[in-house]
C-alpha cells in the first residue's frame, strides 16, 4: 500500500508545485527555499533532534517542549520543520541552537535526502501529521519517532479510515504517542496505533506562557475596549467561516449593540482579504 501511495504522491508533485506557485502569488515567501521541500539543503553537523510542526499553531504549541529539550540536551541542534512560511517566521523567534527547514515532500527520494543531511536521532511530530514515508524511513534508520500533543477529530478519523491499511502501518512506526484526551486516544488506537505506547498526557498548549509584552498588550487592549464591554473572539477561522461569524454577530448586535467582534483568521495571508 505504501508503494502505491509513494507512486501516486510522486505523480502528483507537478500539481503540488502548481499549487505552491498559486499560493506564492498572494504570499511570495512560498517561492523561497523550494529545494528544501525536495530534501535538499545544507548538511547539519553534530547531534540533532528533529521537531515537525506544520504551521503557526503547532510551532507555538511546541515552544515549551523545545525549551525543555534545549535545557536537557544543550549539545543538540533543534531542527524544526514546517510547511508554511508563517510557521517559519515563528521558528525564527526561538532562541538558541534552532534551525528551520521546510519539511520534505513525502516521497522516498525526498525523505531519504533529508534524513541523510539532517542526521537526526529523534523525530518529534506535533499533533496530527501522519506521513507514511517519513515514518517508514525514520524507523528504517533507527530514528525514534514520537507523536506529541496528538489529536484526532471525528472528521479526520473518518478520512484516515478510508486508507486503513496505510494509516495503521504508519501509526505503528511511532515509538510513543502522547494524546490530548481519551477520545483522541480511542480514535488513534482504532486506526491502528499501538495501545501499549499510546498515552493521555494533555495539551501542550496549556504549558505555553505568553511573553510579558503580549500580556501587557492584552491588558492595554482590554482597557481600550472597555473593561465591562462584551468581546467575542472568533479565532483561527477558515475560509467560509468568516461570513457565518459576521452574520451571527450582526444578529448579536441587535441585542448587545456595544459588543465587539475580534475576528482572527487561522492563516495570516488571509488577513487583508478578510479585513476588506
Amino acid at each position: 500500500m505504501r508503494i502505491l501511495y509513494s507512486l501516486l504522491f510522486t505523480l502528483l508533485l507537478p500539481f503540488i508545485l502548481l499549487r505552491l506557485y498559486l499560493r506564492s502569488r498572494k504570499s511570495p515567501a512560498y517561492r523561497q527555499r523550494i529545494p528544501e521541500r525536495f530534501g535538499f539543503g545544507t548538511s547539519i553537523s553534530g547531534p540533532t533532534i528533529w521537531v515537525h510542526a506544520v504551521s503557526v499553531g503547532e510551532v507555538q504549541a511546541a515552544k515549551p517542549l523545545i525549551s525543555r529539550l534545549q535545557q536537557q540536551y544543550p549539545q543538540h541542534t533543534i531542527l524544526v520543520t514546517t510547511m508554511t512560511p508563517t510557521g517559519a517566521e515563528r521558528v525564527a523567534d526561538i532562541n538558541g541552537k534552532v534551525l528551520h527547514r521546510y519539511v520534505p515532500y513525502d516521497t522516498p527520494g525526498c525523505i531519504s535526502r533529508f534524513l541523510s543531511r539532517s542526521k537526526s536521532s529523534v523525530l518529534i511530530v506535533m499533533e496530527t501529521e501522519i506521513w507514511p514515508n517519513m515514518l517508514h524511513y525514520c524507523r528504517k534508520q533507527h530514528i525514534a519517532t514520537i507523536l506529541v500533543n496528538a489529536r484526532m477529530s471525528e472528521r479526520s478519523a473518518r478520512g484516515y479510515a478510508r486508507f486503513a491499511g496505510l494509516t495503521a502501518s504508519a501509526l505503528q512506526n511511532f515509538s510513543q504517542i502522547a494524546v490530548q484526551n481519551r477520545t483522541d486516544e480511542e480514535r488513534l488506537i482504532q486506526l491502528g496505533a499501538n495501545s501499549a505506547t499510546t498515552h493521555v498526557t494533555g495539551s501542550l498548549k496549556f504549558d505555553f506562557k505568553p511573553p510579558v509584552d503580549i500580556q501587557e498588550s492584552a491588558r492595554a487592549l482590554r482597557e481600550q475596549w472597555g473593561v465591562d464591554r462584551k468581546v467575542w473572539i472568533a479565532a483561527s477561522t477558515h475560509k467560509g467561516e468568516d461570513e457565518i461569524v459576521l452574520e451571527a454577530f450582526a444578529q448579536l448586535r441587535k441585542r448587545l449593540p456595544e459588543a465587539l467582534l475580534v475576528l482572527v483568521p487561522r492563516h495570516p495571508e488571509r488577513f487583508n482579504a478578510v479585513a476588506a
